[in-house]
């Protein structure tokens, strides 16, 4: 046995971890009738693919097409984006849709549905897969796609690993002319002008505010948006990418060196860098879309108890109202993050969607002993608000938050207690959440 978490270190747990290289040998862990549950790099915020028995997919990493010609993408669902980077950027493609992080599987992607910064225009993940190759719990394994086995398809999307092993996964990519994004930063006194903001440069690709959640008084709020467009080979010029500079944290932080204090000091520093009310650039992409990549380990730095990211979601209607309130809420307690995150989205298209026409926020909150019962509060105003929180990043919901703020949560269940009855695929958030 191994103690096992995911990147937040919350929760952690005793499991048994397979490494295996061929689809054989997970047929043959299936075959035994433990619960288990597959994972990929580790890199979700909660009890998603943790289990008692886990099967590692990170040596299932092949690429197996590349259609340069077309932009057609299939490998093994262990392959982490950042080699599919590798191999498509330098041929003039980029990811349809990538989160903060480029160092997640293929297969995590598609069992999240992740979004990015474009979802207003671009949607999710799921959005962009063509075929998924699914090992079912019964140990067969079913090719599915939005037109093939669809109901299949669309429950794994979003799914959370819950219906089956994610073998294989196919993507349509983007063209792009160069590896860098044109970004243009804009600061915001307050919540108000931020929420202006977000609509005034609403035809922007890619959008996402960093906000103070911190801050009091007629400075609540504040916020800096970033935009960005991948850069035409006219505006980098003779620019040329150069190698990036990483660093390393290199111990586990003490308990509580993120504190108020800290948080408010960083946060006023972040703040300041944008000292002017709007800042053009030409940048890497990787800067644009994983700036935390370059700091190797950052999750230590919030100690050993390890942190909660709280992400939800609320309709366009009441969003600046139920932002609003919520961080008043975080900021009275004096829990702020110092990685808050604001985005839009525009309505999802899977049946376990998070995503709806509206706008998410994502705080990560050092853990402590009062934190978990303060969430449940946070809950029941986003539910009230007709929000939901993302599967990906929580690792404490209760179940009947999820049921009544998921609409096809009671479908879902009953689809997956169908294609598997003996109860062979288990997590945490399976658990948890009454799925099965």
């Amino acid at each position: 046995m191994s103690k096992l978490s995911n990147w937040n270190n919350y929760p952690v747990i005793d499991a048994e971890i397979s490494s295996p290289y061929f689809v054989e040998e997970i047929q043959e862990l299936l075959s035994v009738g433990k619960p288990i549950i597959a994972r990929g790099n580790g890199r979700c915020y909660g009890d998603a693919s943790l289990g008692g028995n886990v099967i590692s997919m990170l040596e299932l990493n092949n690429a197996l097409l590349f259609d340069e010609s077309n932009g057609i993408f299939r490998c093994q669902g262990g392959m982490l984006l950042s080699d599919i980077l590798e191999i498509i950027m330098p041929k003039g493609w980029y990811l349809p849709v990538t989160p903060g992080t480029k160092f997640i599987t293929i297969g995590g992607a598609l069992a999240s549905d992740i979004h990015g910064k474009n979802h207003h225009k671009e949607g999710s993940f799921a959005d962009h897969v063509l075929k998924v190759k699914i090992l079912k719990p019964n140990g067969q394994v079913e090719e599915c796609s939005p037109e093939l086995n669809s109901e299949l398809f669309w429950f794994t999307a979003g799914g959370m690993g819950l219906t089956g092993i994610i073998l294989e996964v196919t993507i349509r990519l983007k063209r792009i002319e160069s590896p860098f994004i044109v970004q243009r930063q804009v600061s915001a006194k307050c919540l108000d002008e931020i929420i202006e903001l977000f609509d005034k440069y609403n035809h922007y690709t890619y959008s996402v505010a960093w906000i103070d959640c911190l801050k009091r008084g007629k400075y609540f709020g504040r916020s800096i948006l970033i935009l960005g467009e991948h850069a035409t080979g006219e505006e980098v010029g003779d620019r040329k990418l150069t190698k990036p500079f990483n660093i390393r944290v290199p111990f586990t932080f003490p308990t509580g060196i993120l504190n108020p204090i800290t948080i408010k000091a960083f946060n006023a520093i972040y703040y300041a860098k944008n000292y002017k009310k709007i800042i053009d650039s030409i940048i890497p992409s990787d800067k644009f879309f994983y700036p935390l990549d370059s700091i190797l380990d950052w999750n230590r730095i919030y100690g050993r108890r390890g942190f909660v990211q709280y992400q939800f979601v609320v309709p366009k209607e009441v969003g600046k109202k139920a932002i609003s309130e919520i961080l008043k809420k975080v900021t009275e307690k004096g829990w702020g993050s110092f990685l808050a995150v604001l985005k839009t989205f525009r309505s999802g298209s899977v049946p376990l969607t998070f995503q709806m026409e509206g706008y998410t926020l994502a705080l990560d909150i050092p853990m402590n002993r009062n934190l978990l019962k303060f969430l449940d509060l946070l809950d029941e105003m986003v539910k009230a608000f007709g929000g939901r929180i993302y599967l990906s990043k929580d690792a404490r919901m209760k179940s009947e938050i999820f049921f009544s703020t998921y609409p096809e949560s009671e479908n879902f269940a009953q689809y997956i207690s169908l294609l598997d009855p003996q109860r062979v695929i288990q997590s945490g958030l399976s658990h948890r959440l009454k799925l099965k």
